[in-house]
């Protein structure tokens, strides 16, 4: 092209932008999903109806600190290699008792999918360590949560993240509750 020709340097000027853009949004999403937020996958039936197997959520940890409610994703090595998906039910920086959600009546929980009829291996009352969280999935009767010796109480430390929106399958899109 010629140095004279406007129409050129334009041209040029354009293509410097796009390149700058996109390399901006490639670098933003790379931090964003490195610092910020992650996608994971849903294995098994656990946490139903609230979420399925294979939805893809979006979990974080930035800035998170567990409370009761909260759906998370963890990783324990000794219950399974790939992360599960469970609901904290209690969560203490003091060990305290947990009256557990087991038949309590004076313990809504609507995301529960039936009434607990397996106790596992749960004997009663336990203390939730220091630092530690007690989760149990939405589908109670088929989850393998905290009345599991294997899993236990939960160091905080093993949360990846606090689960915030469904991302796939389409029809389940949406915040997560």
């Amino acid at each position: 092209m010629d140095s004279k020709n406007p129409s050129g340097a334009n041209a040029r000027a354009e293509v410097y932008d796009w390149i700058q853009c996109i390399i901006f949004a490639l670098v933003f999403c790379v931090l964003l999903f490195v610092f910020g937020a992650r996608m994971v996958n849903v294995v098994g039936h656990s946490m139903v109806p609230t979420l399925e197997q294979n939805d893809k959520v979006i979990i974080s940890n930035l800035f998170y600190h567990p409370k009761q409610g909260d759906i998370v994703v963890l990783r324990k090595q000794t219950l399974m290699d790939e992360p599960i998906v469970k609901r904290i039910c209690e969560v203490t920086d003091l060990p305290v008792d947990v009256h557990l959600m087991i038949e309590d009546p004076d313990r809504w929980e609507p995301y529960v999918n039936a009434p607990v009829h397996d106790r596992e291996n749960f004997e009663g009352k336990i203390t939730v360590p220091k630092g530690s969280v007690f989760v149990m999935g939405d589908n109670r009767n088929a989850s393998t949560d905290s009345r599991d010796a294997r899993l236990g109480c939960v160091d905080t430390r093993y949360i990846m993240g606090r689960v915030y929106f469904t991302l796939f399958p389409v029809k389940n899109i949406g915040v997560v509750k």
